[in-house]
């Protein structure tokens, strides 16, 4: 087995037990090593969500060798080396050595540039070597570099990844951190005596979490047009609206892929958020941006095959416009995502064959901008409770703005209770329910319910997204249970 690191563990010197033995300088890699996750990766994205141009820059930077994209990334690349995603068992083990007297030298293929603004911050190194524009400093140019300036076995190497068995070979001793078992493996073959920290973070796993499945209950309303027009025993349009469903859930997926990618920075600023897989370092930003797009095509298929594909089509260009810029932009965001609540709702009338009625048009698009002012208060609330300044990263609202955003929230609450009632005594219900006298139960039970949010918001209860807080809340089962037997006590005709 390999050796595993542990609060007392120190680093595997060999040879005579010299002093010069015993202070050979410990080299640190950067990326995936001393911090989870590629700094390469994020610069690249960092600088595609900054300026859509640089999509077309960056293929002709890499043409110039991968040293010189990485010195062009560095210099547009805005971020903060405190918010990081440390390895903090390596940091302690680094601080450890330090204190003895070791030398640390931090060693990475990242430019100069991102290395230096790392090592003024932790304040740890005595001596940077890293890529400078012209050398690609990984693999073999790794460990040669290191060769010539310690000499053959003159130091120690902390790697992660299988371009660091070049350099643990001429290395006199090895750490090995968060790698992958066969990095690993390989390692202990060479050197039985090496010192493991960690292991890799399956990327599968944390790629299902980056997806949000859970963020899924939403398209619960995309079967709303089949309960109102009376459609349940449409076998046809309950296939096709399925369909729907699940085109909805991947497209999601892939936006909300983006949307993690992108906000990375302030995710990383965020109490809670920090531990998203791409901010903490568990998922590589390749794998979402790769992964992305794959899931937004099969969820278009789906949707060409539901019927639905415009509205799943106009869901996905606002989605991406929420994630680019939209959502930096007060009360148009908001609208934004009512939108897409209501969205759903068309993609269900669409693919069912049962267009959505005006009347529930009215009635949603109050009750869905409740909805998105809900989310937006409860991250003022979190921000003013943390006391980590006035505006929130990337949302362009200020905490002071949480009153008038209450308002604006409880007002929408009873205007959607108001458009409902006026429906429930129309010609329209009339014509689609047999008993539309039952239909007012609705009225008080979703009234409730949007005020009990609030209420919880208030309180600062709500710590996710309105629905799926609701998903969780064994009050808002009874609420929908108690609307689903109204609406089935009305019958259709």
């Amino acid at each position: 087995m390999l050796k595993q690191a542990t609060p007392s563990a120190v680093l595997p010197d060999r040879g005579s037990p010299t002093a010069s033995n015993a202070k050979l300088p410990l080299c640190v890699d950067l990326d995936g090593t001393l911090v989870r996750g590629d700094l390469l990766h994020e610069a690249a994205a960092g600088a595609l969500f900054a300026d859509w141009r640089n999509a077309w820059r960056i293929p002709l930077w890499t043409l110039q060798g991968r040293a010189a994209l990485k010195r062009q990334l560095a210099q547009r690349w805005s971020f903060d080396p405190a918010r990081l995603p440390y390895n903090e068992e390596l940091i302690a083990l680094v601080k450890a050595e330090r204190d003895k007297g070791r030398r640390i030298v931090l060693t990475t293929a990242a430019d100069e540039i991102i290395a230096r603004r790392v090592a003024d911050h932790l304040g740890l190194f005595d001596e940077i070597i890293a890529s400078d524009g012209e050398t690609n400093l990984r693999g073999a140019r790794k460990a040669t570099a290191l060769c010539d300036r310690f000499g053959l076995g003159g130091f120690l190497y902390a790697g992660n990844d299988g371009s660091d068995h070049a350099v643990w070979e001429k290395a006199d001793g090895a750490v090995v951190v968060n790698a992958t078992p066969g990095v690993q493996r390989k390692a202990q073959a060479r050197d039985p005596e090496c010192l493991v920290i960690g292991q890799r973070a399956r990327q599968l796993p944390a790629l299902l979490r980056a997806m949000r499945p859970y963020q899924w209950v939403k398209n619960v309303f995309v079967l709303t047009p089949m309960f109102t027009s009376g459609a349940l025993r449409d076998v046809d349009a309950w296939m096709h609206t399925l369909l729907a469903v699940a085109a909805l859930c991947l497209v999601a997926s892939s936006i909300y892929l983006l949307n993690d990618i992108s906000d990375i920075a302030a995710d990383r600023a965020h109490a809670r958020k920090r531990n998203r897989p791409f901010a903490s370092g568990a998922l590589d930003v390749l794998a979402g941006l790769a992964a992305a797009p794959l899931l937004l095509a099969a969820g278009a298929a789906l949707a060409v095959l539901s019927g639905a594909w415009i509205s799943v089509a106009v869901y996905a260009v606002l989605s991406l416009g929420y994630t680019a810029r939209l959502k930096e932009m007060p009360l148009i965001d908001i609208f934004i995502l009512a939108a897409l609540y209501v969205l759903r709702l068309e993609a269900g009338g669409e693919a069912s064959g049962h267009i959505v009625s005006l009347w529930l048009l009215g009635f949603s698009s109050f009750l869905f901008l409740g909805l998105a002012l809900v989310k937006r208060v409860s991250e003022l609330q979190r921000q003013r409770e943390a006391g980590k300044g006035r505006m929130v990263a990337r949302r362009g609202y200020y905490v002071q703005d949480i009153e008038i955003l209450q308002m604006f929230g409880v007002g929408t609450a009873f205007a959607s209770a108001v458009v409902l009632s006026l429906y429930v005594q129309s010609q329209a219900a009339m014509q689609i329910y047999t008993r539309p006298q039952l239909l007012w139960a609705l009225i008080p039970l979703l009234l409730f319910w949007q005020c009990r949010l609030w209420l919880s918001t208030a309180r600062g209860y709500m710590h996710d997204d309105p629905i799926v807080y609701a998903a969780r809340d064994w009050v808002s089962w009874l609420v929908f249970a108690g609307i689903v037997g109204s609406a089935l006590a009305a019958g259709s005709g």
